[in-house]
């Protein structure tokens, strides 16, 4: 599937105007109705593998400001979701998405809530985007330079893909499997699409810059039956996130939260830490459901075409436009 960060501008733009506060740090708070089983090793177990098939939007929009809706509305939301974006996608949007946007379950379904969005802090939904990150997030059309090569994103190189933290999406079965395998002194992280291995240890201590990968750097540690991830060195070039609005600087802090809240449900909570970009602090949820579905190799686009492609149909359009010009 041909992935265009233009999206991002789809969903934007269905949007309200975001408030600001202070910069505060997030505590985690889950409600102790559960307890994971344990691995051999005596930790929570996460491990199998968990997806999900919903159409997920990251903020409230001027439909939809509350949080969750019944059961009778979702068809009538979710319609209303695809009929957005397909009205607004025409010229930078793969038509494969909204095809897969029609073959969704509908909206999220988080511990028994139907969603209409994964911001869960602030109250109204909206990332609290400082003024410039809210134009940048916002604008439509590509959101990288067509005219320099290296300021193009890395999953165009097939580098990178959905499972770069934090992991955002549309939604649908076929692109979001994640398989959690534990040891005692690592967690591993394998999302199908993109064939991306996070191998994270747990640790109080990140590696040097030399050694961060395209994944960033994380390290991991237990907050009783919660798995909290902290991700730094995330790679510049990916700072705006494939089909959402999401800015992730490369000096950013990504943390995650993973919390098992019943025998098939995985709770998925994550936020960005960056004052630059972020006026307040936030953080957004959905959850994964255990399956039995397989984990299936996953190839990309490995003659890399798009890119030469990209830069050259920017060449074309320079020339028309000098041509027309006074």
């Amino acid at each position: 599937m041909r992935m265009h960060v233009g999206f991002g501008a789809i969903i934007s733009a269905l949007l309200l105007t975001s408030t600001a506060s202070a910069q505060t740090p997030l505590k985690q708070t889950i409600s102790k109705t559960y307890t994971a089983p344990r691995t051999s090793f005596g930790q929570p177990s996460l491990e199998g593998v968990w997806n999900q098939n919903f159409l997920m939007v990251m903020e409230a929009s001027p439909h939809t400001p509350m949080l969750t809706v019944p059961e009778s509305e979702v068809k009538t939301v979710t319609d209303l979701y695809v009929k957005n974006m397909a009205a607004m996608a025409d010229s930078i949007l793969d038509p494969e998405v909204l095809e897969l946007a029609h073959s969704t379950d509908g909206l999220p379904i988080v511990r028994g809530e139907r969603r209409t969005r994964n911001v869960v802090l602030p109250a109204d939904g909206r990332l609290p985007y400082t003024r410039d990150a809210r134009k940048r997030s916002s604008r439509r059309g590509p959101a990288f330079d067509l005219d320099n090569h290296e300021e193009r994103p890395n999953w165009e190189r097939c580098i990178t893909s959905l499972g770069l933290p934090p992991v955002t999406g549309i939604g649908t079965t076929s692109v979001n499997p994640r398989h959690i395998i534990q040891t005692p002194n690592q967690i591993v992280l394998h999302t199908e699409y993109g064939d991306e291995a996070r191998i994270i240890p747990f640790s109080t201590t990140h590696l040097p810059p030399e050694l961060h990968s395209p994944l960033g750097d994380s390290i991991a540690r237990w907050e009783g039956e919660t798995l909290v991830i902290e991700t730094i060195g995330l790679p510049e070039r990916d700072r705006v996130r494939a089909f959402s609005n999401l800015i992730v600087p490369g000096d950013s802090k990504v943390i995650e939260w993973f919390t098992r809240v019943s025998e098939n449900e995985l709770l998925y909570q994550y936020t960005v830490e960056d004052p630059k970009t972020y006026s307040a602090p936030w953080r957004a949820e959905y959850s994964l459901y255990k399956t039995e579905q397989r984990m299936f190799e996953h190839a990309c686009h490995e003659g890399n075409y798009s890119l030469p492609h990209i830069l050259q149909a920017q060449r074309l359009a320079d020339k028309k436009t000098s041509k027309t010009s006074p």
